[in-house]
């Protein structure tokens, strides 16, 4: 076994050790504060909708923690013992070349997407039904995930084929001209998303309230804010999971409230969830988000430079030197090292999450996001007792806790 193949190896391992540990102390931290509210929340949840939220850590830790397991399992098993065969049975069929080095990433996205079923049928018909979250009929579930795979068919496997195509056409230059490439692609499906692929999967309707509407049009007045509209997004048939969100860019943009939000929240909690995501607009966050996207690209193009390259990664594991080989190394290996730089990206992401509620409170004041907050941790069943270093590594925004501290600090 080569070094390379080694140091990736004990990466996939650590990876998973870590998220089990992590996973591990998140559930006995919910477990220890099961039995007492938090003081400053005793007058926004109830013990019983205390003692539920941790209940609903725990089965979710215990199921995720299955998860991390089977993951660093089936990578070792790709890496060390299927993808040789898999290569090898594909090639009985395919040519060597562009549809050999396609079939290779696409056969191998299939299998993991299928091993992975039982978790996402567990989490969606076990874990969100036994708390009451689920409302997807086994039919909706089977729809999506069709949905899903023929948009991967629409857009990854023509990717894939222009990847490798530059590859063979311009061996020096080829992954400058795939990063920009890349980026291009990412803000054009950053535009159709709103008005094209979310309608796939939801029905999104513009919002009736006219009362509201118009203090939210105002509002998005006051920030300069220019959108497509508001609407609302029927999540209610499959969650009652409750968010908002904008998305596109330019006058693409669209605000969207999922209606579990909305029937559980007052006028003014909402507003105040409105005023926090142009908060993100206001401070640039999308676009300080696309700029570490775009170097977490360039990083993984210079990579595959090298991987791809004659004698390159696959050699290190003793496979056949095929770019398609390369890239299902590569991705499977860049999930545990991205897991394991994950608090970095934490940071970075909760650090806009408390500029946008500063941002909200001075339009507001602090009482609607505080209760809005309250609010969302109670609907959404999360614990308000987290365990730090899991919060460090899994958490994107900080805890409720230490959000509405800061609201009430600053």
């Amino acid at each position: 076994m080569t070094t390379i193949a080694a140091a990736i190896y004990l990466a996939i391992v650590l990876s998973a050790a870590l998220g089990i540990y992590l996973k591990w102390r998140q559930g006995v931290a919910a477990i220890a504060h099961r039995e007492r509210v938090p003081a400053e929340f005793s007058q926004r949840i109830t013990l019983d909708e205390h003692r539920r939220a941790a209940d609903y850590t725990v089965a979710s830790m215990k199921l995720t923690s299955l998860e991390a397991a089977f993951d660093a399992i089936l990578a070792i098993a790709w890496l060390g013992f299927w993808l040789a065969p898999l290569y090898g049975l594909l090639a009985q069929f395919i040519a060597p070349g562009l549809s050999l080095s396609v079939a290779v990433v696409a056969a191998v996205a299939v299998v993991d997407y299928l091993l992975h079923l039982p978790f996402a049928l567990a989490e969606a018909f076990g874990l969100e039904a036994r708390f009451g979250f689920n409302r997807a009929t086994p039919g909706m579930f089977i729809r999506d995930r069709l949905k899903g795979g023929a948009l991967w068919l629409m857009f990854v496997a023509p990717l894939l084929y222009g990847l490798f195509l530059l590859l063979r056409e311009a061996p020096n230059s080829w992954w400058l001209w795939a990063f920009f490439a890349s980026m291009a692609l990412m803000a054009g499906i950053i535009v159709i998303y709103p008005s094209f692929i979310a309608p796939l999967f939801n029905t999104f309707t513009p919002l009736k309230d006219q009362s509201l509407k118009a203090r939210m049009e105002a509002l998005l007045a006051q920030c300069g804010f220019e959108s497509d509209g508001l609407f609302v997004m029927d999540a209610s048939t499959r969650s009652t999971h409750g968010n908002a969100y904008f998305s596109g860019l330019g006058k693409a943009k669209r605000i969207v409230f999922f209606d579990t939000l909305l029937q559980q929240h007052t006028p003014d909690e909402i507003l105040s969830i409105l005023a926090h995501e142009l908060g993100h607009y206001k401070f640039g966050h999308v676009r300080q988000r696309l700029l570490q996207a775009g170097v977490l690209i360039f990083v993984l193009f210079a990579v595959l430079r090298w991987a791809f390259a004659p004698g390159g990664l696959p050699s290190r594991f003793g496979l056949p030197d095929d770019p398609g080989v390369a890239l299902v190394i590569v991705l499977t290996a860049s999930a545990s090292i991205l897991h394991l730089l994950s608090p970095l990206t934490n940071w970075l992401s909760r650090r806009a999450e408390f500029q946008a509620d500063r941002f909200a409170k001075g339009i507001f004041g602090k009482e609607p996001m505080i209760s809005a907050l309250a609010k969302l941790s109670r609907d959404n069943l999360s614990t308000l007792t987290p365990d730090v270093l899991y919060a460090l590594f899994y958490y994107s925004h900080p805890p409720v806790p230490l959000r509405i501290a800061a609201l009430d600090r600053d």
